[in-house]
């Protein structure tokens, strides 16, 4: 349930093309409906802007092909965390849900998207950062904001980030993804105006420690106003850069 849709219901019976028990019907599922091993949050998307979310690691095939099945009927759906096999089964059980292997994300669309007018460019230092940098392109277009890709211009190679960097100046927010040292997102941080979201990944050998060195050096960065979100948490920087997009257009 969006505002959108509300107003449509309410205008609707105000109007008298629908009437109080069809309305009544239609916001029945407020504030959430009980599936019984899910409790959907339908009303989510009408207190913070953006729908529930299906985080698919740790649930069965079987649990997320019902939530799907559920929230289809209401809204567009994202899943984040979704392995092979639960993709299989809920693509198999719902042929309209989308599967990207490289995000490990599903999607169902089936409400138009309204996008805001900026675009957030994801940044990343390595290919091997891809998989982050997909489940933020993926967010982003669910959550209504365009988003493009720069990849593979880390410090190690620092005249490729030089290269690009003009173009980089161009979007309203950047969402910088780095493993390793976690470097880039100061290097970044140093050279433009934009909000800067830093994701440090699980990329690099033992004493990255599986993306705490990233985190501590994105934490500590000499570059002022870098916000920084958890290990390989692709989702949560685009959802933040979503709302920072929304409230520049605001």
């Amino acid at each position: 349930m969006t505002n959108d849709n509300l107003k449509n219901i309410l205008n609707a019976v105000k109007e008298g093309s629908m009437d109080v028990d069809q309305g009544l019907e239609s916001l029945r599922d407020l504030p959430y409906q009980d599936i019984g091993h899910t409790k959907i949050d339908h009303h989510r998307g009408l207190r913070n802007g953006f729908p529930e979310v299906i985080y698919g690691a740790g649930k069965t095939p079987q649990q997320v092909g019902d939530i799907f099945e559920h929230m289809c009927e209401h809204n567009n759906v994202l899943a984040t965390r979704v392995s092979p096999e639960m993709a299989e089964y809920v693509t198999g059980r719902l042929p309209h849900v989308k599967y990207n292997a490289t995000a490990n994300t599903l999607t169902c669309k089936n409400r138009e998207i309204k996008y805001n007018s900026g675009t957030v460019g994801i940044i990343t230092a390595g290919t091997s950062d891809l998989n982050v940098a997909e489940e933020a392109l993926v967010t982003c277009d669910m959550l209504g904001s365009k988003a493009e890709i720069i990849s593979d211009i880390g410090v190690a190679g620092i005249h490729r980030l030089f290269d690009r960097i003009e173009e980089i100046r161009r979007f309203s927010v950047l969402i910088v993804i780095a493993g390793m040292e976690g470097a880039l997102s100061s290097v970044i941080g140093g050279m433009v105006d934009q909000p800067i979201i830093a994701v440090p990944t699980s990329v690099g050998y033992g004493a990255n420690f599986s993306g705490l060195s990233a985190l501590l050096g994105m934490l500590t960065s000499c570059a002022s106003g870098v916000t920084v979100v958890n290990i390989d948490n692709g989702f949560g920087a685009a959802c933040a850069a979503c709302k920072i997009n929304k409230a520049i257009d605001k």
